[in-house]
């Protein structure tokens, strides 16, 4: 099984079936089909090789998607780059995996044309949309008149399972970001996992507000279009009672979000007012999500079954989950391995951690990536033959469920004591003003390392420094309590709503 077979072989057997409704249309298997297929034929006749990487630089659309599959077609690799990638980062991803033909829109010709001579292997662009294409452009470029006149019959190439389907980019060590190799036999089998708890089926209709070039994301569009499903794009979160509107007017059947998407759900929209009577499930992962949180959530959406989730880029995405019926019970958990997935809490020796003692989160199973692109010191920091070293610290419980205490990281060394950065932000999201919260270790010349809390406020003001800190007091020993509390108006966050605690830390070199 391939991943592009998802979308191929529901073109056959549902070909009427809705695959994708976006704002201005919708879209059934069979016609997206042929348009992945017309993709597939113009990066051919733009002399894309098997392998090749090939980007897409879009957002989430009908053209995103049947650019992602026809790119799987012809055995070629995708990269997805989020759209508000600055030109430096798409210098970078574009010249690490040597991106031969990139798939964007008219108006964002004009940085290619900027990056003339800087990518010298991207010789072909499809540029589609509305506008013009730069003048400046020096590369072969195909617009959306030329695609639509393409052949939409599937090309003949040969592609096998253990052929590289994704490079997707993740944060580095280094600062500049690394790409995770995953063949079409990892995402596959994470996409099979994922559809076996979730129970998804042709039913199914998922309401899509993380972008593609996201792993979450991606996992959305896969594991619905896997079981015939549909996905309703919806690129407008930044008013998120439109969102909440679409998911009711598309009677959308799930919905999926980081932990900054309930906090924004729960605290600056209408949510509470309204009802959801398809919505039967929803998914939380891509970060801890703080207890508090967890409980609110729990409380407005009583009517759904809640997945808490946990993973990794390099996971295909998914490697726990804690099922909804025990949520209540065991709120915090991230449950247990997903299907065909292992795994572990290890010591620093590589021996098994005993109940409830810390140490790394290590995996194992057929969805872990092949490595990072080119990177063979960071591939060998992360895998060896214990498996995938996760960088997470945790825990497992006598019930056999896991915890997570914290990134590597992310432990701050205060004096004597190790403190968990996400225990904080927990008792921090406890505070009834407070709605994110953010912690870092700051070098102290007396301590070592000093605690820093950065938070922002349910409704933009009425936090007190010296009254949280004596809220912490009261639920923490004193070496916990942050040194200080910064009030931000906004914590910064990538495209997919993950905290980025490195922007906070700059401040301080």
């Amino acid at each position: 099984m391939l991943i592009h077979h998802f979308l191929e072989h529901h073109a056959q057997t549902l070909p009427e079936h809705i695959a994708c409704i976006q704002v201005d249309g919708e879209i059934n298997y069979r016609e997206l089909d042929k348009k992945a297929n017309q993709y597939a034929n113009a990066l051919i006749q733009m002399g894309v090789q098997k392998s090749d990487r090939v980007a897409l630089y879009l957002d989430n659309s009908i053209d995103y998607i049947a650019a992602y599959y026809g790119i799987l077609k012809i055995g070629a690799t995708t990269v997805a780059v989020y759209n508000t990638a600055t030109e430096r980062t798409l210098h970078y991803i574009f010249n690490d995996c040597q991106v031969k033909a990139v798939i964007t829109q008219k108006p964002a010709t004009k940085i290619f044309a900027q990056l003339n001579g800087q990518i010298p292997d991207l010789h072909s662009v499809v540029a589609i949309g509305k506008g013009d294409v730069d003048e400046g452009l020096k590369r072969n470029v195909c617009t959306e008149n030329e695609l639509i006149e393409m052949p939409d019959i599937k090309p003949e190439r040969e592609v096998d399972e253990q052929d590289i389907a994704s490079i997707i980019y993740t944060s580095g060590s280094t600062g500049d970001p690394r790409g995770a190799v995953l063949t079409h036999k990892n995402i596959v089998t994470n996409t099979r996992s994922i559809v076996k708890y979730l129970k998804l089926t042709k039913d199914d209709r998922v309401l899509v507000i993380l972008p593609f070039p996201y792993v979450y994301g991606a996992s959305l569009l896969n594991t619905h279009f896997s079981v015939g499903g549909s996905v309703v794009l919806e690129n407008r979160f930044l008013f998120p009672n439109v969102a909440l509107k679409t998911m009711q007017e598309t009677q959308a059947t799930g919905f999926s979000g980081v932990p900054s998407t309930y906090a924004i759900l729960l605290h600056k929209t209408s949510v509470r007012d309204k009802e959801f009577p398809h919505l039967r499930y929803i998914t939380q992962a891509g970060g801890a999500m703080a207890p508090q949180l967890i409980r609110e959530v729990m409380e407005v959406f009583a009517q759904q079954k809640v997945f808490i989730m946990y993973g990794a880029t390099e996971a295909s995405a998914r490697l726990s989950y804690l099922d909804p019926d025990v949520l209540p019970q065991k709120v915090g958990s991230i449950g247990k391995a997903i299907p065909d997935v292992e795994l572990r809490i290890l010591r620093d020796d590589g021996s098994e951690a005993d109940v409830g003692e810390t140490g790394e989160i290590v995996a194992r199973g057929d969805n872990i990536m092949q490595g990072y692109w080119n990177a063979p010191e960071e591939t060998a920091n992360v895998l060896d033959e214990l498996g995938f070293h996760t960088g997470d610290l945790g825990r497992r419980d006598e019930d056999g469920y896991l915890y997570v205490v914290g990134r590597k990281r992310d432990m701050i060394k205060s004096g004597a004591n190790r403190v968990s950065a996400k225990e904080v932000e927990e008792v921090l999201c406890e505070y009834p003003e407070i709605l994110e919260a953010a912690v870092i270790g700051v070098a102290d010349e007396i301590l070592g390392e000093a605690i820093d809390a950065f938070v922002v406020a349910k409704n933009g003001d009425g936090i007190v420094e010296k009254d949280v800190m004596a809220f912490c007091r009261e639920k923490m020993p004193e070496f916990k309590v942050p040194r200080k509390v910064v009030v931000e108006k906004l914590l910064p966050k990538n495209a997919s709503g993950k905290l980025m605690k490195e922007e906070l830390r700059k401040r301080y070199l």
